[in-house]
């Protein structure tokens, strides 16, 4: 199966417009009625499956893909028609951002079966996606910074004999942790390096004036080949800077969502535990009532008190398969995302937009 995103297109005027992208579809898969066959989203709508399948399949233990951050500014200037090299590479890094996205949802074998993705990519035109703001830019962030809170808050700490989980979860938030701090540090190098182009290009300017109004002919045209060699460089500093920014910047931006996607995976897991335990709490508390009621020699209420205790024993059976089959989800889907080569197939994209 191939999926692509592509032909990203201003559609309206003024800050009512919007970007649509058509989504192209090459499979030989049984479930879909064609072969080949295409439709327009806009970015709303990849935030809006991508909320839909949350609701599904995240509490079940699942991976599901982050999509691109919202990005206000880089969408006001498309919208007030600003055409500049940068609305060009925002416009392009979105495309290229939703293709990863929604290749990796198609990628995963139990999303893959879900009909809000086929129906995403059949269906000519989907209801409007709604509630869609708290994916948004910081918004995202925050809601993937609260799942790991939540994870490190957790009171009380699964105690099950299987030390895997707990050595997979302190290896993601290490990666996290790494690459976060080395996100940083490419910033800062994008930074200095667009600080520099800035300056170079002062640089040569003043070098070119200097060239102009100078007297002496050979060190006027040695100013001036000065001023045409830092233009080069000013050039140079900026293909550098993009490259920095597209190949390094993107790709860990993208990898760091991802692995707060897959912490979110072992904070079901521990929220599954907890419930459990939680039950198992509630139904020894259930037991010494009725031990209570018998030595009280209480027979109206005891009644009530087998009654509760035999719901409780069944919701602590269930809540013990809950977390058995979430381990078992948690598991595989690790698993899986470790044989997943990421970073090599976003390479040469990265660089063909850079």
């Amino acid at each position: 199966m191939e999926v692509a995103v592509t032909n990203p297109e201003k559609i309206g005027d003024g800050m009512n417009a919007y970007m649509a992208y058509k989504v192209s579809t090459r499979t030989t898969l049984p479930m879909f009625r064609n072969r080949t066959f295409s439709v327009w989203r806009r970015f709303s709508d990849f935030l809006g499956l991508y909320e839909k399948l949350s609701v599904k399949h995240s509490l079940n233990g699942c991976i599901i893909p982050p999509p691109p951050e919202k990005s206000v500014v880089g969408m006001t200037k498309v919208k007030v028609g600003k055409d500049d090299s940068s609305s060009a590479d925002f416009v392009e890094r979105r495309r290229a951002a939703l293709e990863r996205y929604l290749q990796r949802v198609v990628c995963h074998p139990s999303l893959l079966q879900d009909p809000d993705v086929r129906e995403f990519l059949e269906r000519d035109e989907l209801p409007r996606a709604v509630g869609t703001h708290t994916l948004s830019g910081a918004g995202f962030l925050k809601m993937i910074n609260r799942a790991s809170d939540a994870v490190s808050k957790m009171t009380i700490k699964i105690s099950d004999s299987d030390a895997w989980f707990d050595n997979k979860l302190q290896e993601v938030e290490s990666e996290e942790l790494q690459l976060r701090k080395l996100h940083a540090v490419v910033d800062s190098l994008v930074n200095h390096r667009k600080e520099l182009c800035g300056n170079t290009a002062v640089f040569a300017k003043s070098m070119a004036m200097l060239g102009n109004s100078e007297d002496n002919t050979a060190l006027s045209r040695a100013l001036s080949q000065l001023a045409e060699v830092e233009d080069k460089m000013e050039t140079l500093h900026q293909e550098q800077a993009a490259s920095d920014f597209f190949i390094l910047a993107e790709l860990l931006a993208d990898y760091i969502r991802l692995l707060g996607a897959v912490r979110g995976c072992f904070e079901q897991r521990m929220k599954t535990w907890q419930r459990w335990q939680e039950a198992q709490s509630t139904l020894q508390k259930k037991r010494e009532v009725e031990a209570k009621l018998l030595w009280a020699n209480k027979p109206d209420k005891l009644q009530q008190a087998k009654e509760e205790i035999t719901e409780w024993e069944g919701k602590v059976t269930q809540y013990e398969r809950d977390f058995d089959r979430i381990s078992v989800t948690v598991r595989k889907e690790f698993l899986r995302f470790e044989h997943v080569k990421f970073w090599e197939a976003f390479l040469p994209e990265a660089k063909a937009i850079a």
